[in-house]
């Protein structure tokens, strides 16, 4: 009877909760606006860069098929990518030292989620209005109203996530000759998968995941907690200041009644747009957006406190600590971000754009020819990585009367093409001091303004 009646009283639990939609209210303040100021700068960037025209070709075009890479004046190839890696790399090192300098700035201010979130919730609340009326209208049931105001919000949404997935391909595809073959309806199945994949991944993320990708799909929240320490700006509440908390009438001495100074309006929790509540203390889901902060200094002037009580501080702060802002992480980042920033630079604005790539013919070490000359036969293989024509002319020294023999004279390349030519170096044993010699190629422009040296080895026969 006692296992009968414990089976009775079992409850089935759902391990999953069912997920509850945020409505996040409006914040105004300095830091919305500097959040707006970033979301139109960045978007703008984004949709005004592939327009902008740069030496007669777009200035920032991946020309996959000609393995041309445009950036502004410069030309990169498939052998460039040694500069992708380096960038990579200057990203990475950039999102280390503004984690440890100020916690998430990046997703609260520059990730492309956050940016394409804070445009959809603006087209969402010009069309369904402020957070109390989308949340009535949720409420209700299905009207002639509700499904127009649905129909205009999505309609919206997807107009502009198709122009955002065109602006994405127009970055590949030259996005003049893309608005063409659009209008014609002629794109190629490649197009139209990229920019209807990119066009859903827009709506999707930015109109219904929404924090739900911030809190389980994206991994730096996870990791986060490495990069910073109790110097690290992060937007905290001042417990000491605020608790207990409780509503008083504007003007009460609330210290009278026991309170601190939050009223516990929970603004700080309608703002959010992970539906965190700060007053707990950091959590990995708050993006660092700073909405908690606006709203509630409103609520400080209104009851005429000191401003505060949620703030950019450190934890050292918090516990009445002296903070060290710069301390030694951050130099160190400072540092490696100058050097590896100026090299990139630097390389990129010196670099030669020509390619010579030199291999030896191994079969054979060497062969005397008929005159008694010492001969060796190399394979070389030649880039144009220049946006023009040139011609050519290869010249090899480091041995006494070294001679180069090549089947052809005239040595002429297109922009973006690559010729494999065979040469033949000749030498007179005697100006031969050792078995093995270096040899330098240096090949150059008829006119001479690109040149490029290269190393290789001469062999010849053991001396005794």
């Amino acid at each position: 009877m006692s296992g009968q009646k414990h089976s009775e009283e079992l409850e089935e639990i759902s391990l999953y909760a069912e997920h509850e939609k945020i409505y996040p209210r409006q914040a105004h303040g300095m830091f919305a606006i500097l959040r707006v100021i970033g979301v139109l700068s960045l978007l703008g960037l984004y949709y005004f860069i592939p327009w902008m025209q740069w030496d007669g070709h777009q200035a920032i075009l991946f020309d996959i098929p000609a393995r041309k890479f445009y950036i502004l004046g410069l030309v990169f190839w498939p052998q460039d990518f040694i500069y992708l890696t380096l960038l990579l790399v200057l990203a990475a090192l950039s999102l280390f030292f503004f984690t440890a300098l100020a916690g998430r700035l990046w997703c609260g201010y520059a990730c492309p989620q956050t940016v394409w979130t804070e445009v959809f919730l603006w087209i969402e609340r010009k069309v369904e209005g402020t957070r109390n009326q989308q949340i009535k209208r949720d409420e209700q049931g299905w009207s002639a109203e509700k499904i127009r105001v649905k129909t205009i919000k999505h309609f919206i949404w997807i107009i502009f996530s198709l122009y955002t997935g065109i602006t994405f391909v127009g970055y590949f595809t030259p996005i003049r000759e893309l608005s063409d073959f659009i209008l014609q309806l002629s794109l190629g199945p490649w197009e139209w998968f990229w920019i209807l994949f990119y066009s859903f991944a827009t709506y999707g993320n930015a109109g219904w995941l929404r924090e739900q990708v911030c809190i389980y799909m994206c991994p730096y929240a996870r990791f986060q907690s490495a990069m910073v320490d109790d110097d690290t700006l992060i937007i905290s509440y001042n417990e000491k200041r605020g608790d207990p908390r409780g509503s008083r009438k504007k003007g009460a001495n609330y210290e009278e009644q026991g309170l601190g100074a939050c009223t516990d309006c929970s603004l700080c929790v309608q703002v959010c747009p992970t539906g965190i509540d700060i007053r707990d203390g950091l959590q990995y889901e708050c993006i660092a957006c700073a909405a908690c902060i606006d709203v509630c200094d409103e609520v400080m002037d209104k009851m005429d406190y000191p401003k505060g009580l949620i703030s950019y501080t450190t934890l050292n702060t918090l516990e009445g600590k002296k903070p060290h802002i710069l301390r030694p992480r951050i130099v160190i980042y400072i540092i490696l971000l100058i050097a590896l920033t100026t090299g990139i630079f630097y390389s990129m604005l010196t670099r030669v754009p020509l390619s010579l790539d030199i291999t030896r013919d191994r079969n054979t070490l060497f062969r005397e020819t008929n005159e008694g000359l010492i001969e060796n036969v190399y394979k070389i293989q030649i880039i144009n990585k220049d946006t023009q024509a040139h011609h050519y002319q290869l010249q090899a020294s480091g041995i006494n009367e070294l001679q180069i023999k090549m089947d052809i004279q005239d040595i002429y390349i297109d922009s973006g093409q690559n010729s494999e030519i065979i040469v033949r170096l000749q030498v007179d044993p005697e100006n031969l001091k050792n078995r093995s010699s270096d040899v330098i190629f240096m090949l150059s422009t008829q006119k001479g303004d690109i040149s490029i040296e290269e190393e290789a080895r001469f062999i010849g026969p053991m001396f005794r």
